[in-house]
């Protein structure tokens, strides 16, 4: 039996746990551990259990994905996620569909202290979700945009989506957070363009909400200056250089503790529950990057990397064509698969066939997180879809999926943009790091 034939096997064999439920994590950890059994002997694959669960948590980065996720935690027990909605919601809430509008700029903003797609959908559906159904919004667009805004937690930095993929590929932290800046605002400001052209087609979907006076206002953005404090400190001590991404992400948590303790919400079981949300998340995330890398010096050992880039490179296709035919699989196997976890099975194989068609590496990882992005509301195992779907039980499933289409062609414009301009993503890393 030929390595190839064993890592091809070894793939059949992952996408059949996941297929019957088995968690990501334990299916690598599986079939890494037997697959290297079989290409390189017992002894090899007992080292490579060991050793990588060793390595993996000692790593100094990745200690910025538990102080991330505490800092979003905390963030959201004080209530920065409404303030900033409420914000939007006095600011912009009179235009038509001002309330979805402003479900996807508090998006952003909490995505800029979170991290995690799934926590920014149900924060923001929690604030929004009423607000926007005692206004009459139609389903559809309240819905779609709650998903779809949920989706920037992983572009936007911090982004743990940029944390795994950095870990994974060796990449540097700083310079994918500082990528994601510019293509973070370009995809929200597509969310809001389609937004707009949703509520021109359909008025019914969001009615214009009531005029606040500039009093209202006013006071409405000083309460959410809490939130914009941290943003700045963590984001603008990391482009500045005077914090790593890794002190940033500990200074953040530090003041994202301080506006708990000042709005007098710091009690035993408000700090139980951030505590015990933080590690469970944290737990999660690095199990499954234990198993990734258990599982990747089993893919190289198969040599599949190499099979399969001389297979696409002898299709003659062209760089760009092979790019849009990887992005499309992706694309597709992301309505099957959980955004991160599909990105740590497939990156062995996809990571260095790519870059080495001469993609730019940070480039290439913020590519990555708008497809995984696409995945996550993909019909149809859409994950942020039925996160939305329990935040608001009396919204059918097939209603939301049809809410985010609108916001899914959008992201596909912004996959367009970066691909044809590729300065959008790099701009600011190349002009941060090569000075």
């Amino acid at each position: 039996m030929t390595s190839e034939l064993v890592g091809l096997l070894g793939f059949a064999a992952l996408f059949s746990f996941l297929a019957l439920g088995v968690p990501v994590a334990i299916s690598l950890l599986v079939v890494g551990f037997v697959g290297t059994i079989v290409l390189n002997g017992f002894t090899a694959a007992a080292y490579s259990l060991s050793g990588q669960t060793f390595a993996t948590v000692t790593v100094y980065e990745l200690s910025i994905i538990p102080l991330f996720i505490l800092m979003g935690n905390l963030a959201s027990a004080a209530g920065l996620s409404r303030d900033l909605f409420d914000a939007a919601h006095k600011i912009i809430g009179h235009f038509r569909g001002g309330l979805a509008a402003a479900t996807i700029v508090g998006c952003a903003g909490f995505a800029a202290l979170s991290g995690s797609s799934i926590a920014s959908a149900i924060t923001m559906g929690r604030v929004a979700w009423p607000e926007m159904k005692r206004h009459n919004y139609g389903p559809r667009l309240a819905t779609g945009a709650i998903a779809a805004g949920g989706t920037l937690g992983i572009l936007i930095p911090p982004s743990t989506g940029f944390v795994i993929y950095a870990v994974l590929t060796e990449e540097s932290i700083g310079r994918l957070f500082m990528a994601g800046v510019l293509p973070g605002i370009m995809l929200t400001t597509l969310f809001l363009l389609a937004i707009h052209i949703v509520t021109r087609i359909w008025p019914e979907e969001g009615p214009r909400g009531p005029v606040f006076s500039m009093r209202e206002k006013l006071q409405s953005l000083g309460r959410a200056t809490g939130i914009a404090t941290i943003i700045m400190i963590t984001i603008g001590g990391i482009y500045t250089g005077f914090f790593t991404p890794v002190e940033a992400a500990g200074v953040g948590a530090f003041f994202a503790l301080v506006m708990l303790i000042l709005r007098k919400k710091c009690t035993y079981d408000t700090l139980f529950t951030v505590s015990a949300e933080t590690l469970r998340t944290t737990g999660m995330a690095f199990f499954i990057l234990i198993g990734a890398n258990v599982f990747s010096p089993f893919v190289a050992l198969s040599h599949l990397p190499e099979t399969i880039a001389g297979a696409v490179t002898g299709l003659g296709w062209g760089t760009y064509a092979t790019l849009a035919l990887i992005l499309a699989g992706y694309v597709i196997l992301g309505m099957f698969i959980e955004g991160l976890s599909l990105l740590v099975i497939t990156l062995p194989i996809v990571f260095p066939l790519i870059t080495g068609m001469g993609f730019d590496p940070i480039w290439l990882g913020v590519i990555m997180v708008v497809v995984l992005e696409m995945g996550l509301i993909s019909p149809p195992i859409g994950v942020n879809v039925f996160i939305v779907k329990s935040v608001v039980p009396d919204v059918k499933i097939e209603t939301i999926f049809a809410g985010i289409m609108p916001f899914w062609i959008a992201m596909m414009v912004a996959l367009v943009l970066l691909v044809i301009f590729p300065e959008i993503a790099l701009l600011i890393p190349n002009a941060m790091f090569n000075n």
